[in-house]
């Protein structure tokens, strides 16, 4: 008893010194002096840091050691290699970019031209891009780079907003620099162009692609009428009608961006053909949601291994996302008639905890999960033993949603401007977290990251994703102070 007294005693002590750490460094955060100045100059000197101590060929990765001698992306990269999967060097770019419209400081552009031109360098002959680009052409790891530096694939993807983020980035350097930047503007038009021709005529768009699309007659979503659990499977299901990873959201706002820049009515045409493609792609009652991939019957197919035929939580959120974002560019209540039915559904699929499964068995709409067992996945409604690689859970936005739906349908706008109290002080935080070198070091509690890499709890690292966040917030803060 005495022991375990003794463990309690030092376990109570632990928390005691951990809340008095968190409480010191709030009110000391809270006692930062915040001014236009500070500001700029955390800035420019987080900003410096990154780019000169961490960019490759112009370009990023997601995490590097504090020594600086171990970069990772979706694991450790190779010397010459950066990342295009956000939030890699797209990411860094765009803030970058935002921090050029806050200041006017010339340096912020060149930082943002410099991670264009390392996309650039990286794109396919496809016209897009994978995941990551490799500068050195004797490498295993490039691809078929336009420039005919690299060896390897064509394979342009869709996939967690690779070729997406990577056009926005081009599109905005080429708009900063008026269009003028001949290298930048070329690969930004054939990007788009290569987007466009990805465009499958019903409206939807491949995960991947390697050129133009073929020609597929419509045809409105239906449930398989085949054992789904055994059949049905395409090795090549990143061919086919895909929304995985929030692609619909991902792809509208490229192509409303570069309507917005460019002023071209084909970006706006398609994203109206794939508000189309989303109405068609709602399955019918009991489960009028969405699902991940669909073969050219428009049925829900098999992924990965770890990615069964089902309705999914978290597309389904972002296709009721995106079909309001549609409706307001168009006007056309068609592309709200699917989101009533769609919301019910989410109400009545919520976990008892209140989120929501990745996946839904089809027609039954029990959760389904997977238990594995070395490279062998089984599907179960257990959710005790799941692998650890995958997100099988999701936060269910259904409050967010309806809020928006309600504004929608009402014709109002629901402002999204940031509550200055609340700003000021992620702001103060933020500059007190600055250490003297430039860096915002994160620390690893042990969950689990984007791209993967196993750092034991308390490893110190550098994010790219840190850093962004931390130099938008800035950023957006300059822009709070000019409009007062």
């Amino acid at each position: 008893m005495r022991n375990q007294n003794r463990i309690l005693s030092i376990l109570l002590s632990i928390s005691l010194i951990s809340l008095f750490s968190f409480r010191v460094g709030s009110v000391q955060a809270a006692a930062v002096p915040v001014s236009k100045e500070t500001v700029t100059r955390a800035m420019k000197t987080a900003s410096e840091f990154y780019r000169n101590k961490l960019a490759v060929h112009g370009g990023y990765v997601y995490y590097y050691s504090l020594d600086l001698k171990e970069r990772w992306g979706e694991g450790k990269a190779s010397p010459d290699q950066i990342w295009v999967q956000p939030p890699g060097t797209p990411t860094v770019g765009m803030a970058f970019l935002s921090a050029y419209e806050a200041t006017g400081d010339q340096f912020y552009l060149d930082a943002a031209t410099d991670a264009a031109l390392a996309l650039v360098y990286g794109q396919l002959k496809s016209g897009g891009w994978t995941n990551s680009v490799d500068f050195n052409p004797r490498s295993k790891l490039t691809a078929e780079y336009r420039n005919g530096k690299g060896r390897g694939k064509n394979n342009s993807t869709l996939d967690d907003g690779i070729t997406q983020s990577a056009i926005r980035l081009l599109i905005h350097v080429d708009q900063a620099h008026q269009f003028q930047h001949k290298e930048i503007h070329e690969a930004a038009q054939i990007a788009l162009d290569a987007l466009l021709a990805a465009q499958f005529p019903v409206g939807a768009f491949p995960q991947v692609w390697t050129g133009p699309v073929p020609q597929v007659p419509a045809k409105p979503a239906n449930f398989p009428r085949y054992d789904w659990r055994t059949e049905g499977r395409i090795k090549n299901y990143w061919d086919y009608y895909t929304l995985n990873d929030g692609l619909a959201g991902y792809v509208t706002t490229t192509l409303l961006d570069a309507y917005e820049i460019y002023k071209d009515e084909l970006f706006k045409q398609a994203v109206l053909k794939l508000g189309d493609f989303l109405i068609q792609a709602q399955l019918p009652e009991p489960q009028p949601a969405w699902a991940q991939q669909y073969n050219y019957d428009m049925q829900p197919i098999w992924a990965r291994r770890f990615e069964p035929p089902a309705i999914t939580g978290g597309e389904t959120q972002d296709v009721i996302a995106t079909l309001m974002r549609i409706y307001r560019l168009s006007g056309d209540r068609k592309y709200l008639e699917p989101i009533p039915q769609a919301l019910s559904w989410l109400k009545r699929s919520q976990l008892p905890d209140g989120q929501l499964a990745r996946y839904y068995e089809l027609q039954t709409n029990r959760p389904l999960y997977m238990t594995r067992r070395g490279k062998q996945y089984s599907l179960t409604y257990d959710d005790s033993d799941l692998p650890r690689h995958y997100g099988w859970k999701i936060t269910s936005h259904l409050k967010e949603l309806e809020r928006e739906f309600n504004a929608v349908k009402s014709g109002q706008e629901l402002k999204d401007e940031p509550d200055p109290k609340q700003l000021l002080t992620r702001v103060k935080a933020i500059l007190y977290d600055l250490d003297d070198q430039g860096r915002w070091i994160s620390v690893s509690t042990g969950a689990r990251l984007v791209g993967q890499p196993k750092f034991p709890v308390k490893t110190r690292y550098i994010a790219s994703d840190r850093f962004s966040s931390n130099l938008e917030t800035l950023s957006e803060y300059l822009q709070q102070l000019k409009s007062n």
